[in-house]
């Protein structure tokens, strides 16, 4: 948690959250955390989505975003546009890395460090949603600056 708080400005942390708390299928509110095998598994559907988005899988892509981000974009087609115009850092990135996830009033986060080929340096924040089979799909992704700096 302390990483995403210096990662990004907490009134974006908040927005992120507010916006998030609808859309998202949320954990248990009691719950802080998420067993090791879990952030494993989210970390595995957002790696398969990147993987997918760089190919320009768009298919493959948009089978890893929940039912609303589904129903918000129709088609695989509408999804890729929608990376292209608003999330390029998520394409072009030269390096990834993962941060620490955390769990916010119910809401899943899970942090990934970007790095652009110009060193610019970003933080993904996905919000995940659990289906009720118990997979993990990515219900949305707001970019953020990040105070780090790469060389």
């Amino acid at each position: 948690m302390n990483r995403l708080r210096r990662a990004m400005p907490a009134w974006l942390l908040a927005v992120l959250l507010l916006g998030a708390g609808t859309a998202a299928g949320q954990a248990d509110p009691h719950e802080s955390t998420l067993a090791a095998a879990e952030w494993s598994a989210i970390r595995e559907v957002i790696s398969e989505q990147l993987v997918a988005l760089k190919s320009g899988d768009g298919d493959r892509a948009f089978g890893h975003a929940s039912p609303g981000i589904r129903a918000q974009f129709g088609d695989a087609g509408n999804f890729m546009r929608m990376v292209r115009e608003g999330y390029p850092a998520l394409v072009a990135a030269r390096y990834t890395e993962f941060l620490d996830g955390a769990v916010i009033g119910g809401i899943v986060i899970q942090p990934l460090r970007l790095v652009a080929p110009d060193n610019t340096v970003l933080v993904a924040l996905y919000t995940m949603q659990k289906l009720d089979e118990g997979r993990w799909k990515i219900a949305g992704c707001a970019l953020a600056p990040s105070t780090v700096l790469s060389t």
